[in-house]
């Protein structure tokens, strides 16, 4: 089968999203590209299909580092290279593996020969290869953090670095950086984030005249990849000779004191952080009137950079959508007085770039005119969450209280009619909680873990490749054997059974399982509201330490998995501001449904230690479908979880002068403390809480350790 790629114009729709493209191919120094996205929109495929359509580079015949002929990098470790003619190859499109090892990325020296020979033996890494080029993470939320740390200096710098042992190696690492995600695995971390100079929200069409052109395109290239290719070999050159005419304009464009105005004005309006905004924005607006093949920047450049340079830096908080509001934009930018016409006016067949992007020539099919990419335009972000009727049964409840006095007081074993949901309070700083022991799991920032990364704490024989050398370990393991080894110089006699790796301990993320009371002894909308609160603020806690998380619920009859376990902490916050509350308080159902989901997880994902933390009052008022005596129901689940060994904590939501503590007894149970919603704040005096305990651990369960954190 042939390697052909889709081609870069035949992709259907997703007029932003090229263009995006198509100005980093302009100009690098924009700053690469972050497409956010539902699955199957293609993200990937327009990616990939870039590097064909950027013009070739030359480079040094030989070099590993694709050094320019004309300007060869002075410290590159295949130099140094004497100015004179390159060798002409197309433009990388350099893939990095969520998976990929530090070495991998960086590059790796052989340690062996540079402590026994005192040679720099270095192999390139994916930086390397992806200078002048395109450097492209699908699924990059998901990239561990160490690794988001290189990116982030390669980006920053310019170049790559790598330190080990005394032995230093240094490289240029320029390239364009892009990267694709599902918002729905979970969001960036905020660093990196704002590395990414423009961003791009996609969406499957809802036209069905362009989703069957979609279609038809996708099945004709699977079958022949060549043949459809070829098809299309016509606009390909279209868009890389305009790329390498709005390359040769973009020296010529002119960005006025207005337009830069305006840019500082939209920046300053939309109150964005540091001047990282202001910069891309005029890097953008710029290459747009390139691209349109004008020398001066308008209005309408100014704008559209601003919708593709300022949604994703606009995030006050972790769980805001990323957007901007058009009709804002609009009423800064309508300050400033129309553009006067331009001195060396074009006519320019085709609209200029507008709020729903550009109208692409290239983008449509191959010269019959029956395609046309804009008919459908992509469909608005964002949308209804649906409809609000889910509150509607409340309505007709007033009327069924002909007398106040037969109102159960809460939690008292009567019916509580459902209640709509309530806003969620404040949320706060909260204290660290933490799972006992040390783990080997996803890297993080919560609990105790052997890692790649962090302080060491000894050494070992390598498992396979040697990634951290512990050279104390490696040298004390050599010395018995050099004259038997026959050493005669200064040299050190290494052989590999001599290496060892350092051991590591930082942090790890733990699957943060919530179950929370919505029963009717919590729906008083002020308690309600504290409790919501209270998840939303250990939410924000689990974004910031890279957990993954999910939400149960349990009221009425039973209990509901409301979220499964998820990376995404912006949905688990979605789906806690839709929840009612009322009914009556099934707790042993919450408990035992958190049992399965765990059991479940641990399948999946057995490094990943879990974390339980049940928001309640304590308080068992129904056995649900499973029958029996309530609390005793309640009791005996706990112990089953306590039983497991899985870390837990409760969030005891009762309030008032007068307090049964079922609770603390319900912690006790688990096997863990309880904290109130008072105390669970960092910044209070009492009900310090540094890490979850859990005193009834089972010492037949593979995942128990009784090392306390």
């Amino acid at each position: 089968m042939s390697s052909a790629l889709f081609p870069f114009s035949a992709v259907v729709g997703q007029d932003d999203l090229r263009l995006a493209l198509l100005l980093n191919a302009v100009s690098p120094a924009v700053g690469g590209v972050l497409v956010r996205g539902e699955k199957g929109t293609a993200k990937s495929t327009a990616v990939r299909a870039l590097a064909a359509v950027l013009p070739e580079v030359d480079v040094v015949p030989g070099c590993r580092f694709s050094c320019a002929p004309a300007v060869p990098d002075p410290a590159c470790p295949d130099g140094p290279h004497e100015p004179g003619p390159g060798t002409a190859r197309p433009a990388r499109m350099v893939e990095l593996p969520v998976g990929a090892s530090e070495d991998r990325l960086v590059g790796a020296l052989d340690i062996e020969r540079a402590l026994a020979d005192g040679v720099k033996a270095f192999e390139p890494g994916l930086l390397a290869a992806a200078h002048r080029g395109i450097l492209y993470v699908d699924e990059v939320n998901l990239l561990h953090d160490h690794l988001v740390d290189s990116l982030l200096d390669a980006a920053a710098m310019g170049s790559c670095h790598i330190e080990r042992e005394g032995v230093s190696v240094r490289h240029a690492a320029r390239f364009l950086l892009v990267g694709t995600m599902n918002p729905e695995e979970g969001e960036l971390r905020p660093q990196l984030l704002d590395r990414f100079g423009l961003t791009v929200e996609v969406a499957a069409s809802r036209e069905p005249e362009q989703r069957v052109e979609v279609v038809r395109r996708r099945l004709a290239y699977e079958d022949a990849p060549a043949d459809f290719a070829a098809r299309w070999a016509g606009d390909e050159a279209a868009v890389r000779a305009r790329v390498v005419t709005a390359r040769a304009l973009l020296p010529k464009v002119r960005l006025g004191d207005k337009a830069l105005l305006m840019i500082a004005a939209v920046c300053a309006g939309f109150e964005v952080d540091g001047m990282r905004a202001d910069i891309v924005m005029a890097r953008t607006a710029t290459a747009l009137a390139a691209l349109a093949g004008r020398t001066a920047v308008l209005k309408e450049d100014v704008r559209q950079a601003a919708l593709l340079a300022l949604p994703h830096r606009r995030r006050r908080a972790p769980f805001d959508a990323p957007g901007l509001d058009e009709e804002k934009l609009d009423e800064i930018l309508d300050g400033f007085a129309d553009d006067e016409p331009d001195p060396d006016p074009e006519p320019d067949p085709e609209p200029e770039p507008g709020p729903e992007g550009p109208e692409d020539p290239d983008d449509g099919g191959p010269g019959d005119g029956g395609d046309d990419p804009n008919g459908g335009g992509v469909p608005p972000q964002g949308g209804p969450e649906g409809p609000e009727a889910a509150d509607a049964p409340d309505a007709p409840e007033a009327a069924d209280a002909p007398a106040p006095a037969p109102q159960p007081a809460a939690g008292q074993g009567g019916d509580a009619p459902e209640q709509a949901a309530v806003r969620a309070g404040e949320p706060f700083r909260t204290k660290m909680l933490s799972v006992p022991g040390l783990g080997e799991g996803a890297s993080g920032r919560r609990s105790r873990a052997r890692t790649a990364h962090g302080r060491t704490t000894g050494a070992q024989r390598p498992r396979g490749q040697l990634t951290k050398l512990h050279l104390a370990a490696t040298l004390h393991a050599a010395a018995p054997h050099q004259k038997a080894r026959g050493r005669s110089g200064r040299g050190l006699v290494l052989r590999k059974d001599d290496l060892r790796q350092a051991t590591r301990e930082g942090r790890e993320g733990n699957l943060v399982l919530f179950v929370v009371d919505a029963s009717g002894s919590m729906a008083a909308r002020q308690r309600m509201g504290a409790v919501k609160g209270a998840v939303l603020s250990l939410l924000l806690d689990a974004y910031q330490r890279r957990d993954k998380v999910g939400l149960i619920t349990f009221r009425g009859a039973g209990a509901d998995l409301a979220l499964p376990p998820t990376s995404s902490v912006d949905a688990a916050a979605a789906r806690l501001d839709r929840l009612p509350t009322g009914g009556r308080t099934p707790l042993a159902s919450g408990l035992l449904k958190a049992r399965e989901v765990l059991r479940t997880e641990r399948l999946r994902d057995p490094s990943r230690r879990p974390l339980l933390v049940v928001v309640t009052d304590g308080r068992a008022t129904s056995a649900g479908v499973l029958g029996g005596d309530a609390r005793a129901l309640a009791a005996r689940s706990a112990r089953l979880l306590a039983a497991d060994g899985v870390a837990s904590v409760v969030v005891d939501c009762e309030t008032g002068p007068v307090r049964l503590g079922l609770a603390g007894a319900l912690a006790a149970d688990l096997g863990g403390p309880a904290v109130t919603l008072e105390g669970l704040r960092a910044d209070a005096l009492a009900g310090l809480v540094k890490n979850v305990r859990t005193s009834a651990m089972s010492s037949s369960s593979p995942h128990t350790n009784r090392r306390a954190a």
